[in-house]
């Protein structure tokens, strides 16, 4: 009787758990295939996003344009302008393994390495104007030390020198005047 009802037992389980079992495992997967739900309220979205990519798209053929027409030689060419970018862009992130595996092919398409090198120096005068938690301001800077790699950041350019000559047989004013040392 015992063998019966535990013969009992396992057959029903065998019965409900496995289609069971794989019910969830469907609706998972088919959860899982199905991505984000629409959501009805914002019906011109994909519209609004073809938008946005097409406008990207010309920004970046733009830019392209402007370096072939300022960068005489290989530098400007598009293929150069894109990997040197990305090289100088991932050289201030301290990704050197994948910056060094970018510049291999930048070599490769014959590009120029000194531009490189060039537009990460100006990239690194201009240091303090980045920042590092918007990618489009260290986008633009890097466009801008490529195009110009002899940049110079606004704040150093617009302090003059302070002059330290003197004309003349004039002996240079003292930097502070001190008081005399009191006496009782």
């Amino acid at each position: 009787m015992r063998q019966r009802v535990f013969e009992g037992r396992v057959a029903v389980s065998r019965y409900l758990v496995v289609p069971g079992l794989a019910l969830m495992l469907g609706l998972g997967s088919a959860l899982a295939q199905s991505g984000a739900p629409a959501n009805p309220d914002q019906p011109g979205k994909p519209n609004a996003n073809a938008a946005d990519a097409a406008k990207d798209n010309q920004r970046k053929t733009d830019e392209f344009a402007e370096a072939a027409q300022a960068i005489n030689g290989p530098a400007g060419n598009p293929e150069c302008v894109w990997l040197g970018r990305r090289v100088v862009r991932l050289m201030w992130r301290d990704d050197l393994d994948t910056a060094f595996r970018h510049l291999d092919l930048y070599d490769r398409f014959g590009c120029p390495g000194g531009h490189v090198q060039a537009a990460f120096r100006c990239l690194t005068r201009f240091g303090a104007q980045i920042d590092d938690k918007v990618q489009k301001s260290l986008d633009d800077r890097v466009h801008a030390c490529w195009i110009n790699p002899n940049a110079q950041p606004q704040a150093a350019a617009a302090q003059p020198p302070a002059a330290t000559t003197t004309s003349g047989n004039a002996a240079p004013a003292p930097a502070a005047a001190t008081p005399p040392p009191a006496t009782k």
